[in-house]
């Protein structure tokens, strides 16, 4: 029976521990935004950058597996469609549409991250702050996405 014991607090150590191999980086910021206030900034940073940036705040939990190769994963796949950080930010112009329809911040971020939920007073500013920040770009100068996955 103890040796089961041994076995078992032995594999959830190795489980819990296994988040240490987890990617956490946090590349150097190669671009600034214009952006259109210090609010939109403000609520941007709270709300998105975590996932959408190279500022990425890393929790505990992403420390720990299992969850620390989900929080990796957010973040890998948020900087990839959308990243403040680089000049090429792909698919910015998107920001706005994908907060006014609720697909952003996930609620699984809010969840973990109450500071990051945008006030209901504040939600039109903030969505009209983005697409004042990151305006739609001109016709023919980026693909359409028919299917938009969730980062």
């Amino acid at each position: 029976m103890k040796k089961v014991a041994l076995v078992i607090a032995g594999l959830v150590v190795l489980i819990l521990g296994s988040g240490l191999f987890a990617d956490r980086s946090n590349p150097p910021v190669e671009h600034e935004v214009k952006w259109d206030s210090d609010y939109t900034k403000t609520q941007f940073m709270a709300s998105c950058a975590d996932c959408h940036s190279h500022e990425t705040k890393w929790p505990w939990y992403s420390y720990v597996g299992p969850s620390a190769f989900l929080v990796a994963h957010h973040v890998e796949e948020g900087r990839e469609h959308f990243n403040i950080s680089v000049a090429n930010m792909n698919e910015a112009y998107e920001s706005a549409e994908e907060v006014e329809e609720h697909k952003m911040p996930l609620e699984d971020y809010l969840t973990m991250h109450p500071e990051a939920v945008i006030p209901p007073d504040k939600f039109e500013e903030f969505v009209a702050g983005l697409k004042k920040t990151f305006p739609p770009e001109k016709e023919g100068h980026h693909e359409e996405h028919d299917e938009h996955e969730e980062h």
